[in-house]
């Protein structure tokens, strides 16, 4: 059965039941319980029949109306029974229900209609006549209840219920009409329904107010309409749409929405006039307004109302704007795209415009999608539950989802997620922007189609003219077509030809296992190396990409792409050559005797052979590039470099890894004899001199005198192992004397292990702090009283303990770490010394002497970290002597000078240290700036035994005295010696004699014990 056949079905039963109810009241108790319990009934049949997605409202609508007729049959059975119902009684708590339960119904309806977004648009105008409306009902319906003085209080308010649900009601009906732009049937029926029950719920509320209600009236008609409307809304199909969700009313004020928002803003000032008229009828002595207080709060709360709705338009007419403002920049920035996928990127750019300052989304715009069929285009607001697979909306509720159809059979998909209010105000937008898309890809898919056949004329053109040769080859091998460019590289135009015989004979193989391939179904080949054949006799180096299109009807056969190589075949011969080999000796170089190493490596494991290694190193090589140049060093490298290969042969490999180390990989033996022997015949080779040209006309005679390390795969695990013995094995070979070889063993690799592990314990020892000093007494030889000490550095090892100078500073002088070892000593002892003049300024310690290592003396920042250790220890710059030794003053003469000039400049003065023990020279006592002059301790030992010895020291003192030098003899252990010192002239010492090294708490009571001598001698 149609719904339109139950409707009809109903309005009839209704008609008929309404008629009996007039016609025969007697029968008024079941002809009207049978007219509400048909509305409940026939509200449960549209449930039924048309499944609304949302059944929980209806059951409460009709539970409501049952609730409602029950309350009816109640009062209408009492007075069948010649009762009089009481007031109120049983019947008014069954009417009072009947509105919660009826509002909370409908809301549910206006939640599933409108959602959970804030429609403050609409709310205000359904507020707006719901506050006039409930003006009229408080003046003309409440007001008299809560005036009526026969009514008692249970009675008025339960009176005051009526109107009050009625109210509410209306308020909640109001909002389900303006929701939505969209109006329904079945809505439209449930207002008529509720006009019904508000007249009548008036005329009833005034009969009991006067006490003059009977059954039966027209008043009852109301009543009917209200049973028949709700039943009859129920059956209609579009009850179903009124639990759907639906598009958002806009928030523009039309002007059937401005009448009635304007009508119900007056209905205050109406009810004002018509109170006030009705006063001054009556002359109530109050001035003839009674209800002023609730007509100006309805008034106020209306223009309020009016007022907000007033700025929701204006916040809409600039949200407008915006949006007009960024689709204008939208359009612009799609316009200007020129791809396809310039428009996906301009999309992202365009959704993050139309967006409202600081609202967060979620965008998604995946790659395009093939899909079978056609696609529309579309823009809509979906719940993410509709989203295709593969989309993602971000964690909002409610995406827009858009899609638009792409050449080939492609889609394009997109969803923007956010808040349901920004949505559904972007959404108009988006649909204004999918049709500029639309057009955008369309103009790009012309313009594709436009320069496709523009290109197809230029690729023509650029056929003809390319460097490449291209040959279309028929399946029995005769060329059918060549580019102009095939004469260059053939000599002849090939077409006409087999392809064979283009080829040289050294590719025919190559070149009938290709066609082979293609023959049986490999379509593709690329990078092919052939060999072709010009017409005057030379070859030449092709490279070859091979496709099969036989099946193409434009082609019909195997397109061949050839370039000529041989240019970049020789320029890879040559890179190749010079990525392996050293460019000054055309040796072997690091990387491929690294590669050649771990060859052979392999296979002596392999075979149980024995494999040396030999690292070669030239002595003293820096000395001659720094004496002689650059190009007289590169001269004895190439020199060098023949020799080696002249006695290692063809079997091995020698190579250059870098500055004047060489290194050789030993061919193959049974024993480490090979290995050795090699060694030796090298440094035996290289041992004599050679005489050089410098390229200027001169000759030079330098020692090519090497060193060499032996290493063989017996020892090692590793190529890499193998190679650092062999530098271990140099090492060792350097450090016993230079010019000769030693084979590696493993105690030199725990010793060489010792010894980097002590130069890392080193710098941490600077880190921490772990060195101290002490100081050695210089006296006056004369009175022996102490003028000066000598910082003497120890190191307080964690675990080795209190260390000398012998165990830690020839590592400190290999490491660099004599540099950061130096500057604490320097900083150190002038603190010391300092610290001791201010406790005692009438002491007679009057400098600290301090070494300077020739390392630390090099660093550009020396004289810097001079004056920085002055000023931060107070020291005066006469209080430091700092000792140098003759290595330093006899190289790099001119620095040396300039940079000691510099230090006597500051106050500092300067001493000789070990004189006599290095290269001695007489002239640079003269020249550099000097003062102090320390004998060593080997002048000193045998002066009471050897009279040449003590002619010499008496020879030294004398020159120094002529030069105003002072002179302090170091090592004095006996008294004899101080005492031949003493007469000679020599005027300050220092030795066991005196006092070994001291602590520093112990140094101020030493110098105490002296008394001053009346003598004047001169200071140091």
């Amino acid at each position: 059965m149609s719904t339109r056949v139950v409707r009809a079905c109903f309005g009839v039963w209704t008609l008929i039941i309404t008629c009996v109810y007039y016609a025969f009241p007697g029968a008024q108790l079941y002809s009207w319980a049978a007219l509400g319990y048909s509305a409940a009934i026939a509200v449960l049949v549209g449930v039924w029949m048309h499944r609304p997605s949302r059944k929980l409202p209806w059951f409460l609508i009709s539970l409501a109306i049952a609730c409602f007729t029950t309350g009816d049959t109640w009062y209408n059975l009492i007075l069948a029974l010649g009762g009089q119902p009481g007031f109120p009684g049983l019947a008014d708590f069954f009417y009072l229900v009947f509105y919660p339960l009826f509002t909370a119904g409908l809301l549910m309806l206006v939640r599933a209609r409108n959602g959970d977004g804030d429609n403050r648009a609409a709310l205000l105008d359904a507020l707006v006549p719901t506050v006039g409306l409930g003006l009229l009902a408080w003046v003309y319906w409440i007001a008299p209840f809560t005036r009526a003085d026969h009514l008692s209080t249970v009675e008025k308010l339960v009176s005051i219920g009526y109107p009050l649900g009625d109210v509410l009601v209306l308020a909640v009906i109001l909002r389900m009409v303006t929701g939505s732009g969209k109006q329904l049937a079945s809505l439209s029926t449930l207002g008529l329904a509720m006009i019904g029950l508000l007249i009548s719920d008036v005329f009833y509320g005034q009969s009991q107010l006067n006490q003059a209600w009977s059954l039966g009236g027209p008043v009852d008609l109301g009543w009917v309409v209200f049973y028949s409307a709700i039943g009859f809304s129920a059956l209609r199909p579009s009850m179903r749409s009124l639990s759907e969700p639906v598009e958002r009313a806009d928030s523009g004020m039309d002007s059937h929405r401005l009448f009635w928002l304007s009508s119900a803003a007056l209905i205050a000032p109406a009810v004002l006039a018509l109170e006030y008229m009705q006063g001054k009828e009556v002359e109530i002595e109050r001035g003839g307004v009674v209800d002023a207080p609730v007509i100006a709060g309805a008034a106020a709360v209306m223009f309020l109302m009016v007022l907000a709705r007033v700025a929701d338009l204006a916040r809409s007419q600039r949200q407008a704007g915006s949006l007009e403002r960024a689709l204008r920049e939208a359009s612009a920035l799609l316009f200007a795209t020129a791809t396809e996928r310039d428009v996906f990127k301009a999309v992202t750019a365009i959704v993050n415009r139309l967006m409202p300052p600081g609202q967060q989304y979620h965008l998604h715009l995946p790659e395009p999608i093939r899909v079978d069929g056609p696609v529309e285009r579309e823009v809509r607001l979906i719940s993410t539950a509709e989203l295709p697979e593969g989309m993602r909306s971000g964690g909002y509720l409610r995406v827009i989802y858009a899609t638009q159809p792409l050449p080939g059979g492609r889609v394009s998909r997109i969803a923007v997620g956010a808040d349901d209010d920004v949505l559904r105000l972007l959404l108009p937008a988006f649909q204004t922007l999918a049709t500029q898309i639309s057009v955008v890809l369309e103009r790009i898919s012309l313009t594709a189609e436009v320069s496709k056949a523009e290109g197809e004329a230029w690729f023509r053109t650029l056929i003809q003219s390319a460097a490449d040769v291209i040959l279309i080859v028929e399946p029995d091998g005769t060329i059918r077509y060549a580019t102009p460019s095939a004469e260059l590289l053939f000599g002849v135009d090939p077409t006409g030809n087999p392809l064979g015989g283009m080829i040289a004979d050294s590719s025919q193989g190559a070149l009938r296992e290709i066609m082979s391939r293609v023959r049986a179904g490999v379509g593709e080949l690329d990078d092919i190396e052939l060999t072709a054949l010009h017409t005057d006799g030379r070859t030449v180096e092709v490279e070859c990409d091979l496709r099969d299109l036989r099946e193409d009807p434009t082609v019909a056969g195997l397109v061949m792409t050839l370039r000529d190589v041989t240019e970049r075949r020789g320029l890879e011969k040559d890179l190749t050559h010079q990525a392996f080999h050293d460019a000054l000796t055309g040796l072997a170089n690091r990387v491929l005797f690294r590669d050649r190493l771990e060859q052979a490596f392999c296979v002596a494991e392999r075979d149980g052979a024995t494999l040396g290694v030999l690292f070669v190193d030239l002595d003293d090589f820096k000395e001659v590039n720094d004496t002689l140049g650059h190009a007289v060093g590169d001269q004895l490298l190439l020199h060098v470099a023949d020799r080696i290969g002249s006695i290692i042969g063809t079997g091995s490999t020698a190579a250059r890894m870098g500055g004047d180390e060489f290194a050789i990989l030993v061919e193959q033996s049974n024993s480490v004899d090979a290995a050795e022997r090699v060694a030796a015949q090298l440094v035996e080779a290289l041992a004599g001199s050679v005489e050089i040209s410098d390229g200027a006309g001169g000759t030079h005679v330098i020692s090519a005198r090497s060193s060499v390390g032996v290493a063989t795969n017996r020892d090692a695990d590793t190529a890499t192992e193998l190679l650092r013995h062999a530098d271990l094995a140099l090492y060792l070979a350097k450090g016993n004397g230079k010019g000769g070889w030693q084979r590696y063993q493993s105690d030199l690799h725990t010793a060489m292990m010792q010894r980097l592990e002590m130069r890392t314990a080193l710098h941490e020892a600077i880190e921490q702090e772990q060195f101290v000093l002490q100081f050695q007494p210089i006296v006056e030889l004369i009175d022996q009283k102490i003028t000066g000490v000598e910082a003497l550095v120890r190191w307080q090892h964690p675990v080795r303990g209190l260390l000398g100078p012998y165990h830690f500073v020839e590592a400190a002088e290999e490491s660099g770490a004599i540099v950061g070892i130096g500057n604490w000593v320097l900083r150190e002892a002038l603190r010391q010394f300092a610290q001791w003049k201010r406790e005692n300024p009438e002491t007679t310690l009057r400098y600290v002497s301090v070494n300077v290592s020739v390392r630390q003396f090099r660093s550009d920042d020396f004289g810097a970290q001079v004056r920085a250790a002055l000023e931060a220890s107070g020291a005066r710059p006469e209080w430091l002597l700092l000792e140098i030794t003759e290595s330093l003053v006899l190289k790099d003469a001119d620095k040396v000078l300039a940079d000691l000039k510099a230090l006597r400049a500051m106050g500092v003065r300067i001493a000789i240290d070990d004189f006599g023990t290095g290269y001695s020279s007489l002239s640079y006592l003269r020249q550099m700036p000097v003062d102090v002059l320390k004998l060593d301790k080997s002048f000193i030992d045998d002066i009471l035994h050897s009279r040449q010895q003590h002619a010499l020291v008496d020879a030294i003192v004398t020159l120094s005295h002529n030069l105003d030098l002072a002179v302090v003899a170091e090592g004095i252990e006996e008294a004899g010696q101080r005492a031949a010192l003493d007469a000679m002239g020599c005027q300050y010492g220092q030795g066991y004699h005196f006092a070994k090294p001291l602590w520093p708490g112990d140094v101020p009571a030493m110098a105490s014990q002296y008394e001053p001598h009346p003598a004047e001698h001169q200071a140091v």
